[in-house]
């Protein structure tokens, strides 16, 4: 696979990540030290499944990785949203963020249905062709 830095949906999810940074740089107290944690933890997840992901010998395990990294920003929307719904992150700034977190799972879904495609023809081209038994 390609440098996965190369990658627009890696790109996007790094600057998802920088975003979120500066978004949690304030959130502060006991249950916010903890939702800030877990937010810098899944967004951080999603660029680097697609990064480890990239690295794997096979479209079939690349695309496992981008699953992952799906799962990764559904945590890091859900984290969102009560990041805002307890007034830890200011409203327009966390719906800015989740509407990014969607863009990026959209292009994590297509990155799938390409991958997963890509390795049904690759093991279809490596079959020996079938014999009619009757």
């Amino acid at each position: 696979m390609a440098d996965f830095q190369n990658l627009n949906v890696w790109q996007k999810a790094h600057a998802l990540s920088l975003a979120t940074f500066t978004a949690c740089e304030d959130i502060s107290g006991p249950i916010g030290v903890l939702l800030r944690n877990q937010l810098v933890r899944s967004v951080m997840s999603i660029q680097s499944n697609i990064a480890e992901g990239s690295a794997k010998q096979s479209d079939r395990e690349f695309a496992r990785y981008v699953r992952i990294a799906m799962g990764s920003a559904t945590e890091t929307e859900n984290h969102l949203l009560l990041a805002g719904d307890y007034g830890m992150i200011e409203t327009p700034t966390a719906d800015a963020l989740k509407k990014e977190v969607k863009d990026v799972r959209k292009m994590l879904t297509g990155l799938v249905k390409t991958l997963v495609a890509d390795a049904s023809s690759a093991s279809r081209e490596r079959r020996p062709p079938r014999r009619n038994s009757r």
